[in-house]
């Protein structure tokens, strides 16, 4: 068993591909993470997959057949079966209206008490904008807006805002949500991602695993929160610890905490599990070594004695 006395919270990332449509199991799941003491519940975001039939040489990680549940509706229902925080890792915000997004966010902050984050990102998938009627070309300058006009609509009672993609007059949403504003999280995997994180955000989800490229991606954040007059220390950062071996998690687990995780998440997916029963079993293998209590904490330096 880990020493711990630096505050790291983990959780797990929702097995989004493969707990297909059973609502049992999908409350089985969440019931036991929380059971389990794992912190949160991240889970990503598609609202539609191509058909590689109708794409020729479409090479995206998700396809048509590809299992997506819809983030908030989910969220919605989880709030109602555990008090564990729900992550949106990560929303793909510019397919997305922004006033409706503030207005789903609120919800989901309220029937959470507050434990909600709002992790977005500007997405890849081409046909997934074009059925949502949005440009995809200009996605990246769109999220800068729509991040000022979240944070606009939850903090005030009427908002009037006039930018190059919005505009809206002497409109709010009611009831606002309990965090003013929701802490807004960047998932990114490219310089201009990492300096929105470093510049607006409250914390990103940081790609791969600890090395080089973490270090040249927290370069470029770091960077951009100084230029913006922000301390980078404040800025959360939340790497994720996937694979269906125990002894894998763990390594990952302690690498992301040498590197200065003040989060973690343990994904299960793609790891050649079947079921529920099985991503169940290797997270609790991973609560007992863990030690989980539901503010998780990890020594540093009985993390090294293990290395």
């Amino acid at each position: 068993m880990w020493v711990r006395s630096v505050a790291v919270h983990i959780g797990v990332v929702f097995p989004q591909t493969e707990i297909g449509a059973d609502v049992g199991a999908i409350r089985a799941y969440a019931e036991r993470v929380e059971e389990l003491g794992f912190h949160h519940i991240r889970a990503m975001d598609h609202v539609l997959g191509a058909d590689p039939a109708v794409h020729p040489g479409w090479n995206g990680p998700f396809d048509i057949d590809t299992t997506f549940h819809e983030v908030f509706v989910l969220f919605g229902y989880l709030a109602a079966v555990t008090s564990l925080e729900l992550v949106t890792g990560a929303l793909v915000l510019p397919q997305r209206q922004t006033a409706l997004v503030a207005k789903q966010a609120a919800e989901i902050d309220l029937l959470t008490r507050g434990r909600f984050r709002l992790g977005v990102g500007v997405g890849w998938n081409a046909v997934e904008f074009e059925a949502l009627d949005q440009r995809f070309t200009d996605r990246g300058q769109r999220t800068d807006e729509q991040i000022d006009l979240l944070r606009r609509l939850w903090t005030h009672r009427s908002t009037t805002y006039s930018g190059a993609h919005h505009v809206v007059t002497g409109a709010g949403i009611a009831p606002l949500p309990l965090q003013r504003p929701i802490p807004l999280w960047i998932g990114a995997l490219s310089a201009p991602g990492y300096r929105r994180a470093g510049r607006v955000a409250d914390g990103w989800f940081a790609p791969g695993l600890p090395g080089p490229e973490l270090d040249a991606a927290r370069e470029v954040v770091d960077r951009a929160a100084e230029a913006a007059g922000r301390d980078p220390a404040s800025i959360g950062m939340e790497g994720r610890a996937w694979g269906g071996n125990i002894g894998v998690v763990l390594s990952r687990v302690e690498g992301w905490l040498r590197a200065g995780a003040t989060h973690l998440s343990v994904d299960t997916m793609n790891a050649g599990l079947t079921g529920v029963d099985e991503h169940l079993a290797v997270l609790a293998e991973a609560a007992a070594d863990l030690d989980l209590d539901g503010t998780p904490t990890l020594d540093r330096r009985a993390v090294d004695a293990k290395s």
